[in-house]
């Protein structure tokens, strides 16, 4: 999606940037939802108090983002030396502390949605570094994506794995993939989009890697604490249908997006113009410094 925005596809209508704002917002409801379940389906307490937990989760995060993401704005100050990198830092440091912190104090919900609130909050101040601050957070996520990958992948067993548990978790898998499709095409209906530019953003939902990556084993992981082999039956079903999700959708989707965006999407002139002005001036200028030397 970078890719087609950079390369001015879309840009026009601010489709890749719908695209991402609404992805950012999915996954705050993906992990406020994954957690919900999960305290409700390992707690021992009420349902009615498990869903207030749920909330008040998502509260805190909330809170804990926006305050952070305050303070980031305004420190460092703008006239430190090696600004971009102390902030990246800060970023880093700060998300690394609020999902630690957050499994410490029984509200992991909360962590991934504060580093969520808070990196928003903080890039909205800093539109002239944002960018070369994305780039040092972009080297740090190229170092740790194979681990979280691949931990995932160690996790699942091939050979253990059912015919039926399978085809179950790919039949989950298909109706809420078309489902998806067929309500984010509802939703753009009367946004103003073509019927290509619909089509596009509707499949653009379809893959799915980093956030199932990274809950994917969590149900197990609690199920394994708990020490109950029914309950570790119930997190390894969690943890194949992310597995098969990642498997399926993410080289699907990447394809699909490849593909139609540059068909399917208008792509911007703005960036043509510039550089037709921008040769027109140059050659203006050589030809009047000329002028003026033969003068």
């Amino acid at each position: 999606m970078l890719l087609l925005q950079e390369g001015g596809y879309g840009v026009e209508k601010g489709i890749p940037t719908l695209l991402m704002a609404a992805g950012s917002f999915d996954d705050i409801l993906a992990i406020t939802g994954f957690n919900t379940c999960l305290g409700v389906a390992f707690s021992t307490g009420s349902t009615v108090f498990n869903i207030f937990r749920g909330i008040l989760e998502v509260v805190i995060g909330v809170a804990t983002g926006s305050l952070l993401g305050f303070f980031i704005q305004y420190f460092p100050s703008r006239d430190q030396d090696n600004l971009v990198w102390k902030r990246a830092f800060l970023v880093l440091g700060f998300a690394v502390l609020a999902v630690f912190s957050s499994v410490i104090f029984s509200f992991p919900g909360s962590g991934g949605l504060c580093t969520l609130v808070m990196a928003f909050l903080a890039g909205m101040r800093w539109t002239d570094k944002k960018s070369e601050v994305e780039k040092i957070i972009a080297l740090t996520w190229d170092v740790f994506q194979p681990l979280l990958f691949g931990l995932i992948g160690a996790e699942v067993s091939i050979a253990s794995l059912r015919a039926e548990t399978v085809g179950l978790c790919v039949a989950t898998l298909g109706i809420a993939v078309l489902i998806r499709i067929l309500t984010t095409f509802l939703m753009v209906c009367f946004a103003g989009f073509n019927i290509k530019e619909k089509i596009f953003i509707s499949f653009a939902w379809l893959p799915k890697a980093t956030v199932q990556a990274a809950i994917g084993s969590v149900a197990l992981d609690t199920a394994r604490s708990h020490g109950e082999k029914q309950l570790e039956d119930y997190g390894m079903d969690v943890l194949t249908v992310a597995f098969l999700a990642i498997l399926i959708t993410a080289p699907i989707g990447s394809l699909l997006i490849g593909l139609l965006g540059p068909r399917v999407l208008q792509k911007s002139e703005h960036r043509n113009e510039e550089e037709v002005q921008g040769e027109t001036s140059a050659h203006v200028q050589r030809k009047s410094g000329d002028s003026v030397t033969e003068a």
